[in-house]
């Protein structure tokens, strides 16, 4: 006569069975797909911060510029500041003012805030707003 087997009395949560929620929910098949829309949206995600960074990069090599020129004009014109940032390229300090990677315009503030001898140039940041928290200086 054979032995009646007796029932396994453990309990099992759904994680832990082979497919687990996903087969519960009839997604077993969507894995795949799942699994690629989680990979394409983390490579958006470093993307976009990739640009932010390459944008702030660029923006912080057009301030090298920018300063470069503003020392030269200061040093010709006796320390004074020009009145906008156009009047380094109408006297030839720089062949074209740049603008930010958004396309912002530099802020000269002459005197500084910090330092009345000197002067403040700053880019609003990818917000555009002036003064903003994102600001680069």
């Amino acid at each position: 006569m054979a032995r009646k087997r007796q029932a396994d009395s453990s309990i099992v949560l759904p994680w832990e069975r082979r497919g687990g929620v996903l087969r519960r929910l009839g997604l077993s098949r969507a894995r795949p797909l799942l699994l690629t829309l989680s990979v394409i949206l983390l490579f958006v995600v470093i993307g976009i911060r990739e640009q932010r960074a390459a944008g702030i990069r660029a923006t912080r090599a057009s301030l090298l510029v920018v300063r470069q020129a503003l020392d030269r004009f200061r040093a010709d014109h006796g320390g004074k500041c020009p009145p906008e940032l156009t009047e380094l390229e109408k006297k030839n300090y720089l062949p074209k003012v740049p603008a930010d990677a958004w396309g912002h315009p530099f802020i000269l503030t002459c005197p500084g805030r910090f330092d009345a001898e000197g002067y403040e140039l700053s880019s609003a940041g990818p917000d555009g707003e002036p003064g903003g928290l994102d600001r680069i200086e």
